[in-house]
């Protein structure tokens, strides 16, 4: 991947990147509101006020984090409990960002951990993307981080303020959007059945096993993360 993006010179970070990253973010600013909306009407629900809710939202910027940092919530509020399972949720990020090391070893300073503090999935899913292709503008992963935050702290204002006029209930279609958007960033990370096919199944199949196990958030998640990136590495290993 990073022999890739050399090919075609040395890595950059230039303003038409940034814009670049901001265009191709816009499209998932279609799934990722509803999820913001949902996540403000929960805050509101639990007693948040709104600006409470937003800063929230602006700090740890993390639908998954916050969803389950919100599901914890009670009064008085178990900030410790909240703040590990936040972080323990989050450590997914720390091998995205290795995964986008021929990027980020050529930054320095605001570039760096400007990218790093916006990176969530989307981001990180369509940088790859972005990267396997010869992409060596890494501003391309700020404009989408940006972008993302920006509405995503409109979208969860909104829901909060929504939360004290609309009640959803269970099951509603809204509260789909946030794992269809997540379905479709998978689809420019596929790199075929030879290469993916068998740490995907491994991630899913060990995922729902967990959660029929009765383990509840985030162990589902980290147990199927951890598993299909370990099978996904050795597979990489052997074939070099």
């Amino acid at each position: 991947m990073s022999d890739q993006a050399e090919s075609k010179g040395p890595v950059v970070f230039t303003r038409h990147g940034v814009a670049h990253g901001i265009r191709t973010a816009l499209p998932l600013v279609i799934g990722t509101f509803p999820f913001g909306l949902v996540v403000g009407v929960i805050s509101d629900q639990k007693g948040l006020s709104w600006l409470e809710t937003v800063l929230m939202a602006a700090l740890l910027f993390a639908g998954s984090s916050q969803l389950l940092a919100l599901e914890l919530w009670s009064d008085p509020a178990p900030i410790l409990a909240a703040t590990i399972a936040a972080i323990v949720v989050n450590i997914r990020m720390a091998p995205m960002g290795a995964a986008l090391a021929p990027w980020l070893d050529k930054l320095r300073g605001v570039q760096l951990w400007g990218s790093l503090a916006f990176m969530v999935d989307h981001a990180f899913a369509l940088s790859a993307a972005e990267q396997r292709r010869g992409g060596r503008d890494a501003g391309f992963l700020l404009g989408i981080g940006v972008t993302l935050w920006c509405f995503w702290n409109i979208s969860v204002g909104l829901g909060h303020i929504m939360g004290s006029a609309v009640r959803f209930p269970a099951g509603h279609p809204l509260y789909f959007a946030a794992i269809a958007t997540f379905v479709a960033i998978l689809v420019p990370l596929w790199r075929g059945v030879r290469r993916d096919f068998w740490p995907w199944l491994l991630a899913g199949v060990l995922a729902v096993l967990a959660w029929k196990a009765g383990l509840g958030p985030p162990w589902p998640l980290l147990i199927g993360a951890f598993a299909g990136a370990a099978l996904g590495a050795w597979l990489e290993l052997r074939r070099e």
